[in-house]
């Protein structure tokens, strides 16, 4: 029972909450512009979620191979899961337990790219991208945070909305592009206790490359970016103004911003980022609850 606890604990559990609000998000995006089939809905989330746990366990692995964790200092936000410095798993079962985690959503993949239609299969083609290449690759890169936003942000609610409709719409973009500025904020805030952890594996992640300061500016402007976004396109009737609920997390954002220019206060900066976390969560579920009132009255 504890070594099953444990292969469970490594896929990060508490952050797999976020794919399951990606999956809501864009199903209700889907209904408001029509109909859904609520069991697609279901196996649709559970591939993402799948895909989602590939992400984080392939991280813990790519993280310990390089000497990340031996000095990051862990946060409950940040860190990863501690499980294979602590040695309760070995790399090798970490490393199988990611790509088995990929595996098993990749008939789900292929079950609505025949059902569908083919436009599905390049969406499904980039997220493969970003989760093998992201940890080893893009994270030596400048601004890798971007394809977090997109490939954990943007492309599941996409993928949802086609799943759904059987189509790509103007609307189904505008709805997912809050989701790509949040989860770019989740991963830029919660670099912040990581930078030092981070140069040891070469990483380029914004607050190393243009310095916490200016990063917290960075921050600032996406979070800001993502109420102007949603207050925009209900005044242009794209998005039905119930989406306007996502309003309610602005002191939660406000809390964020704070922290992120005061990261060098501990007691701050973590406060800031379980503030980060929720607004991330709720701003998204808030939009859901805000398509189904439109699409409901």
């Amino acid at each position: 029972m504890n070594k099953l606890k444990t292969w469970f604990l490594e896929s990060r559990p508490q952050f797999l909450i976020l794919s399951l609000i990606l999956a809501f998000l864009g199903t209700t995006a889907a209904w408001y512009d029509g109909d859904v089939t609520i069991w697609h809905a279901l196996l649709a989330g559970i591939g993402l979620v799948l895909a989602h746990a590939s992400v984080n366990i392939l991280n813990d692995y790519f993280d310990f191979r390089s000497g990340i964790d031996q000095a990051t200092k862990r946060t409950p936000f940040s860190g990863g899961s501690g499980i294979l410095p602590a040695k309760l798993l070995t790399p090798r079962q970490v490393l199988w337990l990611g790509i088995m985690a990929i595996v098993l959503a990749i008939p789900i993949g292929i079950y609505f790219t025949v059902i569908r239609g083919w436009q599905l299969l390049p969406l499904l083609l980039v997220a493969s991208f970003f989760i093998f290449l992201y940890s080893p690759f893009i994270l030596k890169r400048p601004w890798p945070e971007w394809a977090a936003g997109a490939g954990l942000g943007a492309l599941p609610i996409l993928g949802m909305y086609f799943i759904q409709t059987g189509a790509y719409t103007s609307h189904a973009v505008v709805a997912c592009i809050p989701s790509a500025f949040l989860v770019h904020n989740l991963l830029l805030l919660n670099e912040f206790p990581d930078v030092e952890a981070d140069k040891v594996a070469d990483r380029k992640t914004i607050p190393i490359t243009i310095g916490k300061n200016k990063a917290a500016i960075f921050y600032s402007v996406v979070a800001i970016a993502v109420y102007v976004w949603i207050i925009a396109w209900v005044a242009v009737q794209v998005m039905p103004v119930w989406t306007l609920l996502a309003l309610l997390t602005l002191p939660l954002t406000v809390k964020a911003i704070s922290a992120s220019f005061h990261h060098a206060d501990a007691s701050k900066l973590i406060p800031g980022m379980a503030a980060n976390v929720m607004t991330i969560l709720l701003t998204q579920l808030l939009m859901g609850i805000g398509y189904i009132l439109g699409h409901l009255f």
